[in-house]
């Protein structure tokens, strides 16, 4: 009789300990997508967990980004997801700081398309750990919100598809022959030789998919009906190139730091990649010209910013009136960018001290490259806060937009030369 209240203890105990994951799947793991890096360490199927570690190559950069797809999943049932960064080098062998590759919360979706924030996750010795609900039978992890190359695309086809005044184009073939998506804002043709040009790009580095959420908000306020946007596009054309370094977006690679260097340390007489190519060709075309008055790259910086910041003209490439031009830019953009995610009041530079190859910076390139009345600057969008997700970094591009439509209430080549 003991033996059989035993055996139906036993029975009841394994019914509860099964219960929570009665008609769950084999958890599976993959990266094999566009965009996509994982090494799985470890699937603990009974835990329902998943350890991985980024798979960039070092040589094609900072191997801190991370993004894969789960399925297998029980709708309703916590997952937990570890990534272990304790291990990251770069390409000549140095530690990388896991810092990089380890956001306080993730970005994870059931559809690819909507991005949302995981809980806080618990840090130790280089690695990070997130339990999130899943109410769906799959979900994708990574490291912020993704925006791959068929994004860009889409979304550059789509504006041209909705407003008779954007083009897309291809900017260039990359050296694996990819198409690099741009567009074009051009409100009268008739009048091309006169009109300003206003030039925004991101990810110069693969891994900062933030810069390319910051653009889109950007270019879908340039173009929407708000009146400001009205106004600047009546003076002047705006072109928009969502992601600079679309291979190594599109093989899950960081891009910073990769050999030789990357692209935003190409901008010189022998660039390197062909995206920096053709638009260093392009500004130098629009700056001879005369039209060409504002050129911003989107980045995102260190894992400790909290706000946006601006890298500004170095000392030795300053002049008095390409400071007062970007101060007056900087000014015009403090007071669009408010809420959620305040522009900071730092405002470091990128001179040697910065970077030994800081004149092959873009930013640096344009301010040495072009005339006195144009800004070149580099806006840092930070990815490790609550407000970095898609919904916040497209606020904080349109407000750039409004900043810059408020600095351009005067047509800046009136103000020098």
């Amino acid at each position: 009789m003991l033996g059989r209240r035993i055996g139906l203890i036993g029975l009841i105990l394994s019914v509860i300990v099964a219960a929570p994951h009665a008609g769950a799947g084999e958890l599976t793991v993959s990266s094999a997508f566009d965009g996509g890096s994982a090494e799985v360490l470890e699937i603990d199927q009974t835990g329902r967990s998943i350890k991985i570690r980024p798979a960039g190559d070092p040589q094609f950069g900072w191997p801190c980004w991370w993004y894969f797809q789960v399925t297998g999943i029980q709708p309703g049932e916590e997952i937990t997801v570890t990534v272990d960064a304790s291990q990251m080098k770069q390409a000549n062998g140095k530690k990388l700081s896991s810092n990089w590759a380890l956001p306080e919360q993730a970005a994870y979706s059931v559809d690819q398309k909507h991005w949302l924030q995981t809980p806080v996750g618990v840090r130790s010795d280089g690695t990070c750990q997130w339990s999130v609900k899943v109410d769906a039978n799959q979900a994708w992890f990574a490291w912020g919100p993704p925006f791959v190359p068929a994004d860009a695309k889409k979304l550059v086809e789509r504006l041209s598809r909705e407003h008779s005044d954007v083009a897309a184009f291809e900017l260039c073939k990359t050296r694996a022959g990819r198409e690099v998506p741009a567009l074009v804002v051009s409100h009268d043709e008739s009048e091309t030789d006169s009109r300003m040009v206003i030039w925004v790009q991101a990810r110069q580095h693969a891994w900062e998919s933030g810069g390319s959420w910051v653009g889109r908000g950007f270019i879908e306020w340039a173009v929407s009906d708000a009146p400001q946007a009205v106004e600047l596009r009546k003076k002047a054309d705006i072109y928009f190139v969502p992601i600079m370094d679309i291979d190594n977006v599109a093989t899950g690679n960081g891009g910073k730091n990769q050999v030789p260097h990357d692209h935003n340390r190409d901008w010189s007489e022998t660039p390197q990649w062909n995206s920096v190519k053709t638009a260093m060709r392009s500004l130098k075309a629009f700056d001879q010209q005369k039209r060409l008055v504002l050129f911003v790259d989107l980045h995102n910086p260190g894992s400790n910013s909290k706000r946006p910041f601006f890298y500004v003209t170095p000392p030795e490439l300053a002049t008095k009136k390409r400071k007062q031009l970007q101060d007056a830019f900087i000014a015009a953009c403090r007071h669009e960018m408010k809420v959620p995610l305040e522009l900071d009041q730092n405002t470091p530079s990128t001179g040697p001290k910065y970077d030994q190859r800081w004149k092959e910076i873009s930013s640096n390139w344009v301010r040495s490259a072009t005339r006195e009345c144009v800004v070149g600057i580099t806006l840092e969008t930070c990815w490790n806060t609550k407000h970095s997700h898609p919904a916040g970094y497209m606020t904080v591009g349109r407000q750039l937009g409004l900043g810059i439509a408020r600095y351009l209430k005067t047509d800046p080549r009136q103000l020098s030369e």
